[in-house]
């Protein structure tokens, strides 16, 4: 017997609660797996090709480039060879185009690191998104900018007395670190000056602090990769009609990307985290071709318009009534 008002709209249908993998307990073992490849015993025949990720060449176990470390290089020889690395690049703009900046989620041993020193004390300050714009500072101008102008200069970038490499906190703590200590107990002393001792403390009590604080502010490949984020074969698909207008998204995001409104941005590392309610999921394929979901016009209708696609932003969640621990989510 059907005893609803005539007229009145039809009670909103449940959304049904999809089961997702729990990403969050896959990627540190994908992440440590990705160690076997980057720390290869391998030698040094491999020094010759770049990586994806960012990982000192010094590093006594590294098995391919720093790509950062080879842009600095041939920014420097530019000037007077017009050399263009073409092998970095070819290596880049295929993983930006397949994945993005998931290589810098699931597959870097530095953003790694900082995972696991992020669990040492749990830390609860989030830095604002408008540092990320920080990390296109490094690469135009430590990576790019300075080395051609020293190069130019005739200074070669060994010599350099300010670089990227000098300033990097991965060739301090993968490098400099390792070889101080082999030093120290051969009897040869600490090798490392004070100011990589400093960098090395400076990113160690940051780390502490906030999450992945390099990958955040300074990361010149990560800031590269991210820019193909929109593009990328491999990209983040937000589903309106599984969307049940909770925050889980969005507490779950230590970069603090709202996802329900604002999808495959640069500030996404592509940790998955985010992807545990249905509402949002991985997907590789083609953006524009791929298949959207459209929720019916309606009351219930999560996006507010007609017609509205999963790739719309929907409409602002609200907290629920009578919880505060919602209410501080939304400002």
């Amino acid at each position: 017997m059907n005893d609803s008002v005539p007229g009145a709209p039809s009670p909103a249908a449940p959304v049904p609660v999809v089961r997702r993998p729990k990403w969050a307990k896959i990627r540190p073992w994908v992440q440590t797996a990705f160690l076997g490849v980057w720390l290869a015993p391998v030698g040094r025949w491999l020094h010759a090709i770049p990586g994806c990720t960012f990982h000192c060449y010094s590093c006594p176990l590294s098995s391919f480039a720093c790509p950062v470390g080879i842009a600095a290089n041939y920014a420097a020889v530019f000037p007077v060879f017009l050399e263009i690395p073409f092998a970095l690049l070819g290596v880049l703009l295929v993983v930006g185009g397949l994945v993005g900046s998931l290589a810098c989620g699931w597959a870097c041993p530095f953003g790694f690191l900082q995972d696991l020193l992020a669990k040492i004390t749990r830390p609860r300050l989030r830095l604002p998104n408008w540092l990320s714009h920080g990390r296109y500072v490094v690469l135009a101008g430590l990576v790019i900018a300075l080395p051609m102008y020293l190069g130019w200069k005739g200074t070669p970038y060994d010599e350099q007395s300010v670089s990227i490499c000098r300033l990097c906190p991965a060739g301090a703590l993968e490098a400099g670190l390792p070889y101080s200590v082999q030093s120290l107990f051969s009897g040869h002393g600490w090798l490392m000056g004070w100011q990589k001792v400093a960098i090395v403390a400076i990113f160690l009590g940051a780390a502490l602090l906030t999450i992945r604080p390099w990958c955040k502010v300074f990361c010149p490949l990560g800031g590269f990769l991210a820019l193909f984020n929109r593009w990328s074969l491999f990209h983040l698909r937000y589903k309106a009609s599984q969307c049940r207008e909770c925050p889980l998204c969005r507490t779950r995001c230590w970069s603090g990307v709202k996802v329900d409104t604002k999808i495959n941005t640069a500030e996404c590392i592509r940790c998955l985290e985010c992807a545990t309610c249905g509402a949002i999921e991985p997907h590789f394929a083609l953006p524009q071709s791929a298949a959207e979901e459209t929720r019916p016009p309606g009351p219930t209708s999560p996006t507010g318009q007609t017609g509205q696609t999963g790739w719309a932003a929907p409409r602002r969640p609200q907290p629920r009534q009578g919880s505060r621990k919602n209410a501080q989510l939304f400002p």
